[in-house]
């Protein structure tokens, strides 16, 4: 389904009943990336899950965008299926956008769960995000297919289960180039760890043991900074933890949500 919101059209979808809770994807990857995870919260929860600008079915205007023109997105998406409250699980980028979000519109999450990400970059991650924006201007998306998945999933994974590192790079080959560029704009300005402690909804922090982009370390400053959350670290996962150890990944994320839900 798709609705016009702060002026464009976000593609989302809803299942099940219960409390609301969004799900928001990384970067080069789109509402699929969650299909596991609808699957079995959509038992207990009205999951909603939807494209971020740029990616998926929803529009991809040229241009650069920030983390906070992504949450105004969340919002105008939530506004207009009136939605007042809702639970939120991030990963990567999805996890940028839930802490600007949580920061500028107070209130509105009941939980936050933020998934191998980040809450700042150092300074000189800046040339390889323009390295990155660079290849894709000029190339387009397939030069970043095999170095991405590497640094996504563990060299185990990848052999063991082929089909799901091939539905992951088709997520990242069909990546329209203008949202990849816009969104990777915005991810490396991140610099948030000092207002975290602004957050008071429940807030759990999960990151794959092996995750090369967004280390434990990032996660780890994560939690010390967000009061009262939880650390989770999941063995043998790098970036995409959901989809490498999703037992573990479910088992950490359905046992704090239904905490937080009480």
């Amino acid at each position: 389904m798709k609705i016009s919101a702060n002026g464009m059209d976000i593609n989302y979808t809803i299942e099940g009943e219960g409390p609301w809770l969004t799900l928001s994807h990384s970067l080069a990857c789109n509402l699929h990336m969650w299909d596991e995870e609808a699957k079995r919260l959509s038992k207990r929860y009205k999951v909603l899950r939807y494209d971020t600008r740029g990616h998926g079915e929803s529009g991809a205007p040229a241009g650069a965008y920030t983390l906070e023109l992504l949450a105004d997105d969340l919002h105008g998406l939530l506004a207009a299926l009136g939605v007042k409250a809702t639970h939120f699980v991030g990963l990567s980028m999805g996890g940028m956008i839930g802490q600007t979000f949580a920061l500028k519109y107070p209130g509105m999450f009941s939980s936050l769960t933020l998934c191998d990400t980040t809450s700042r970059y150092p300074a000189d991650a800046a040339g390889l995000w323009a390295e990155r924006i660079k290849t894709v201007e000029t190339q387009g998306m397939e030069p970043l297919v095999a170095p991405t998945l590497a640094r996504w999933f563990t060299a185990p994974f990848r052999k063991a289960r082929p089909e799901v590192v091939d539905k992951v790079a088709a997520m990242i080959r069909t990546t329209p180039a203008p949202g990849y560029v816009g969104c990777s704009h915005a991810i490396p300005k991140i610099n948030l760890t000092a207002r975290l402690k602004e957050i008071r909804c429940p807030s759990l922090v999960i990151v794959g043991k092996d995750d090369p982009g967004t280390p434990v370390a990032m996660a780890e400053e994560i939690h010390q900074a967000l009061p009262g959350s939880k650390l989770v670290v999941i063995p043998s996962a790098a970036h995409l933890s959901n989809l490498e150890q999703p037992d573990a990944f479910n088992q950490a994320l359905g046992e704090f949500l239904d905490r937080a839900n009480k």
